[in-house]
């Protein structure tokens, strides 16, 4: 059986509008069921989006890169409580052994101060200009430490990673 035809110059302009209308509704329907689905009830969104825990990599080629070229500088971080940026270092000739973390502004500063590394060098700049070296940067919170799963892998785990504001 053929399907209708319309006649009428108003039904040929409105059959293919009230068509499209239903095709976005079904679209923004199925959008809406998708990000319902991943969010899951939003309970563990914020670990998915910022995981908890950074994976940097294996721990040989780590140490011979912040051996050559100082500490490993990670700029704006997404984490759970917002953005933070991190200083790895390591010290000590056993690669799986000797893995530092600090957050990216000098101790004596506030959080809004971050450093920028000296290329090549463990010395950083803080916003007032002065050369600091990596040790006298902000220690993390009590909780966030580096960890060398199964003694090849270095992961940093920022689960107590407690405020924006140092």
């Amino acid at each position: 059986m053929p399907l209708p035809e319309l006649r009428s110059p108003i039904a040929r302009a409105v059959a293919p509008v009230l068509a499209g209308i239903g095709v976005l509704a079904l679209i923004g329907v199925f959008l809406w069921g998708m990000a319902a689905w991943i969010s899951r009830g939003g309970a563990d969104a914020t670990e998915r989006i910022a995981p908890s825990e950074l994976t940097v990599g294996p721990v040989e080629s780590l140490a011979e890169t912040v051996e050559e070229s100082g500490p490993l500088f990670f700029p704006e971080l997404g984490t759970a409580i917002g953005t933070r940026s991190i200083v790895v270092d390591h010290t000590g000739t056993i690669a799986a052994d000797g893995w530092r973390v600090y957050w990216a502004y000098p101790a004596d500063r506030p959080a809004t101060c971050v450093v920028e590394q000296i290329v090549g060098t463990r010395s950083f700049v803080d916003c007032d200009g002065r050369e600091i070296d990596v040790a006298e940067l902000s220690p993390p919170d009590a909780g966030v430490f580096p960890r060398v799963d199964g003694r090849e892998t270095l992961v940093i785990d920022l689960r107590g990673a407690t405020t924006t504001d140092g």
